[in-house]
């Protein structure tokens, strides 16, 4: 069951990910997940930096879709100005918002990676639907409630998964 929690890539952000190495993967759209992923949960709208990889992102030839447990006008603010395609309200781990950002890039499952912060919801997810995954130290150290309970939970899984040898890597 473990197994399922572990990403195939961990970084320290998303500006950290070698697109040239997700190119030679054969990856072609990326599946991110919005809060303390891509900007702090309460931070409205993207920094220029971010703005910059988007950019980058879209000169290189992939293609994105942001997939939020979060609410519409939450993911719509911070999406639509910006052009960004985006799901709400996922219900990640479940797979059937990460199988429809793949529709939407119009990918097959080997050709896309799902990019999140939590092995809860984003990388348990991604992993059940059949994606690479790559896990993101959050952007922010504060959460949401809901969030909270899960990070309680997933410093047990971190834990485990390090006591049996299955991550060599430490959470910061």
């Amino acid at each position: 069951m473990l197994k399922k929690f572990i990403p195939d890539q961990y970084v320290q952000s998303v500006y950290d990910i070698e697109t040239e190495e997700l190119r030679k993967r054969g990856v072609k759209g990326i599946i991110t997940d919005l809060d303390n992923t891509l900007v702090e949960w309460d931070r409205k709208d993207a920094t220029e930096k971010l703005l910059t990889w988007f950019e980058r992102l879209r000169e290189e030839g992939f293609e994105v879709v942001i997939v939020s447990n979060n609410n519409e006008k939450r993911v719509h603010t911070f999406a639509s100005p910006h052009g960004l395609t985006f799901i709400h309200s996922a219900k990640k781990p479940f797979s059937k918002a990460f199988k429809a950002a793949c529709r939407l890039m119009n990918l097959k499952h080997s050709e896309v990676v799902v990019l999140g912060d939590q092995l809860l919801t984003d990388i348990l997810g991604g992993n059940r639907a059949g994606f690479q995954t790559i896990l993101v130290v959050p952007v922010a150290e504060t959460d949401g409630i809901l969030t909270k309970f899960n990070r309680a939970i997933e410093r047990r899984v971190f834990k485990a998964m390090k006591r049996k040898g299955l991550i060599e890597w430490e959470r910061e």
